[in-house]
């Protein structure tokens, strides 16, 4: 009996270091994926994992890379002022909002995401709310960061951010909700889009519910006083 099982651990051993051979590679490549994209995504349009998810789960997937600068500049100031008032200010990272955060026993929640840390997700991320998540987040949207200029930041942002299910980037949105191109949104529109972004699969921007009509005032107004706060993104930025 004790041969027996002897010969049965021989061959589980060999197995169980094959298969965590297996596992450490896979991690690896995990990881120095982002880290070898992300210079690529200076120059190419990139897709992020929500939308391969809708793909090979036939779920659909409509986007329409559009430049930054055939995007209304009130539709770029409302999501700035919407999802991270301090996009000019941090290096992707807000570490004032996280450290709130971490503070808070209920967990993280979408008020520590900056608009890098959100982009990072969207692109190599899984959306479920977790520590372990915003660990890979961090390092992530720092690096992203430190790669790409601010408006290639908001650029890809605006064309991988989800507006409704299986609905990704701001032309995609605009033509589906108002049938009309990103270039042409009013400033109503464009603080109704940028407020369904938390919720984007139970916020309809073409029929608000009376809770996000009034969040989208108050964006339509930090819109228009948005001034600095979104100084970093003109041309001629450095």
């Amino acid at each position: 009996m004790s041969l027996v099982r002897a010969l049965i651990g021989g061959r589980t051993r060999p197995r169980r270091r094959g298969a965590l051979a297996v596992l450490v590679r896979l991690a690896a490549v995990l990881v120095a994926l982002p880290v070898v994209l992300v210079p690529i995504y200076l120059v190419a349009p990139p897709v992020s994992t929500l939308m391969l998810w809708s793909a090979v789960t036939l779920q659909g997937m409509e986007r329409h890379w559009v430049s930054i600068d055939d995007v209304a500049p009130v539709l770029v100031n409302s999501v700035i002022m919407s999802e991270d008032g301090r996009f000019c200010e941090h290096g992707g990272v807000d570490w004032q909002a996280l450290n709130a955060v971490i503070d808070n026993p209920n967990g993280p929640s979408r008020g520590a995401s900056t608009i890098p840390m959100q982009t990072v997700k969207n692109l190599f991320l899984w959306s479920s709310r977790s520590y372990v998540r915003k660990a890979f987040e961090i390092p992530l949207a720092t690096y992203a960061d430190f790669v790409w200029p601010k408006r290639r930041t908001m650029e890809i942002y605006l064309n991988v951010a989800q507006w409704g299910p299986g609905l990704f980037g701001i032309e995609a949105a605009a033509q589906h909700y108002f049938n009309r191109p990103a270039a042409r949104l009013t400033a109503r529109q464009a603080a109704l889009l940028a407020t369904a972004l938390p919720n984007p699969e139970v916020r309809n921007p073409a029929k608000p519910s009376r809770g996000h009509s009034r969040l989208a005032r108050l964006v339509e107004g930090r819109a228009r006083a948005a001034g600095a706060y979104v100084g970093c993104l003109a041309d001629d930025a450095p």
